[in-house]
């Protein structure tokens, strides 16, 4: 049911807003937009997702799932995990290189030691739900994953990387679309009604910060990560040996 209806949008301000307005409008469960270009396509807290028109993937997923809001940071990590799925395949022999990163990017390691966290983000997935009452009545999925562009501004150079740059041949943007939408069909319901569990040793073994020091940014977590629990929490031991679990925001890769 994932991918039905498909929007093929030229240009749009948004894949995330027309798939609200979608779900205001009554499009059903699965429902897709995509679009060649956005001229206000986001990320986590607002910041700017630059894609230049006709390179990438662009898209929103409506997925109308009753579950409880508890259930929405699994959801973008099960997610997340479609795509790094994905992106995976798409590279071959250099799969395993490709991790995801807490709380929702998907990144490949830097073989070359030039990144500054050690890896570069290929996707990010930004996820927006709507609640009735106690109970999520939709969610929307955006995802953004960098497919056929080589040259980045220079301030993303170091910290950016898209599936031509790491391979030798050229991605099929259809191909990559169509796995990913399949990784989601099959996880996200399982995991809204039942949580993370079957997911977890996957998640496990794709997971970009486990060893690695990581810090918020009023450095009120500092320490080493050292998995994902469950409920899709980053599990965080500090100095004195105290594991914190950390439920949301974000966090930056420190030298160990």
């Amino acid at each position: 049911r994932v991918g039905r209806p498909v929007h093929l949008l030229e240009a749009t301000g948004s894949t995330n807003d027309d798939a609200k307005a979608g779900a205001r409008q009554g499009a059903p469960h699965g429902s897709v937009w995509i679009a060649e270009t956005q001229s206000r396509g986001r990320g986590r807290h607002g910041r700017t997702w630059v894609s230049p028109p006709g390179e990438n993937l662009l898209f929103s997923v409506l997925l109308r799932i009753s579950c409880t809001p508890a259930r929405v940071p699994p959801l973008s990590l099960a997610c997340g995990l479609a795509v790094r799925d994905a992106v995976a395949r798409a590279l071959g022999d250099d799969a395993e290189r490709v991790l995801v990163k807490w709380p929702n990017d998907v990144v490949v390691v830097d073989p070359t030691g030039t990144a500054p966290s050690g890896f570069r983000k290929v996707a990010g997935i930004l996820v927006e739900s709507a609640l009735a009452g106690s109970k999520v009545e939709h969610v929307v999925v955006g995802i953004g994953v960098n497919v056929h562009t080589r040259d980045f501004p220079e301030e993303l150079a170091a910290i950016a990387t898209s599936i031509a740059r790491e391979t030798t041949h050229m991605p099929d943007r259809g191909l990559v679309l169509a796995d990913i939408l399949e990784g989601i069909e099959r996880d996200v319901e399982p995991v809204a009604h039942r949580g993370l569990g079957f997911l977890h040793a996957r998640l496990s073994a794709h997971d970009a910060l486990r060893g690695r020091r990581v810090e918020s940014e009023d450095a009120s977590v500092d320490g080493v990560g050292c998995g994902i629990d469950p409920d899709g929490r980053l599990l965080v031991r500090r100095a004195d040996g105290v594991v914190v679990k950390v439920a949301s925001g974000e966090l930056r890769v420190r030298p160990v």
